[in-house]
């Protein structure tokens, strides 16, 4: 065999599969650090700053951003778990299930669609509260969003879930079997053993990376077209979910269904199609003005011509 077949072989080895982490969880002493977490809250950062940025652009106040995190963490993170619990409720409430698992957040299962839910309405809440017009705030949100959405995605890789089937691609995921300290499987706390125990599609980069290109086309046709009137946000939710609806007949992860059909598959069909008919019910809304979005500041654009008239 030549030296250069010999190369070609080793180098398509190399490139055969995408290794999983040997763990997902680390101890700093007693403490446990999550690969899932960290990246859900990397995830969060990374969403908040490039939003501040891209609020203040519009001409809003920054710091409002920071009072609607405040709010929408939480409110995120109890939204996608329910959605998640409701969804897949066998895993907690049916034979064998302990019910108390509900609240093991860091061993996975946060629905987006409950996460997005309850914080656009906590983002509502609070804006409503500091007298700022909405739509600019979902528009400066989207796109970041999206992108911590991306990153968030890596958690998934770390517990090594929601996969797709066996694959023989040059992308394909290796699976390892993880076991705790007494030797007992523990797929998601566990260390690897080294054993692969199967090479599957990496749905959650699938998603990753189209979350990420949503992410690039969202900015380009934001500022291309000026949009506005909440027309940004409803970009995201029709990109989003078109990747999503794709990438969920991928994944055999265990799931609720109806009529034999995905519950998700059903939720992104759904929600894509209110998306498209939002984005043309506001076709004709452009960018807002900074004097408007300047409402954040705690005085309406209502207010301000009141005062001007009277003047």
């Amino acid at each position: 065999m030549s030296a250069s077949l010999v190369a070609a072989e080793s180098a398509t080895m190399y490139l055969a599969n995408i290794p999983s982490p040997p763990q997902g969880v680390w101890h700093i002493g007693p403490l446990p650090i999550r690969g899932y977490a960290i990246s859900i809250l990397v995830g969060v950062l990374i969403g908040i700053y490039w939003m501040q940025r891209r609020y203040a652009a519009r001409g809003g106040n920054p710091e409002l951003v920071l009072d609607i995190a405040i709010a929408v963490i939480p409110a995120g993170i109890i939204g996608g778990r329910l959605y998640h619990v409701a969804t897949d409720w066998p895993k907690y409430f049916g034979p064998g299930a302990n019910p108390w698992d509900v609240f093991k957040i860091t061993n996975g299962g946060l629905g987006i669609w409950g996460a997005v839910v309850l914080g656009v309405l906590a983002a509502w809440a609070v804006t409503k509260f500091r007298g700022a017009p909405f739509a600019p705030v979902l528009d400066a949100a989207a796109p970041a969003i999206v992108l911590g959405q991306a990153i968030g995605r890596l958690g998934n890789w770390f517990n090594q879930e929601l996969y797709g089937g066996p694959t023989t691609l040059p992308w394909g995921l290796e699976i390892y079997q993880r076991v705790d300290e007494f030797g007992r499987v523990a797929p998601v706390t566990g260390t690897s053993t080294g054993m692969v125990l199967e090479v599957v599609h990496p749905t959650f980069l699938y998603e990753m990376v189209w979350n990420i290109l949503a992410c690039l086309v969202i900015v380009w046709a934001d500022k291309k077209f000026r949009l506005g009137g909440g027309r940004v946000f409803a970009l995201y939710v029709a990109l989003y979910t078109l990747g999503r609806f794709f990438v969920e007949l991928m994944r055999v992860d265990e799931a609720t269904l109806v009529f034999g059909v995905r519950i998700n598959n059903i939720t992104s069909l759904l929600v894509f199609v209110g998306a498209l008919i939002v984005l043309w019910l506001l076709r004709s809304s452009q960018r807002e003005p900074e004097a408007y979005v300047k409402g954040a500041d705690g005085h309406t654009v209502v207010e301000e011509v009141k005062t001007d008239t009277r003047s």
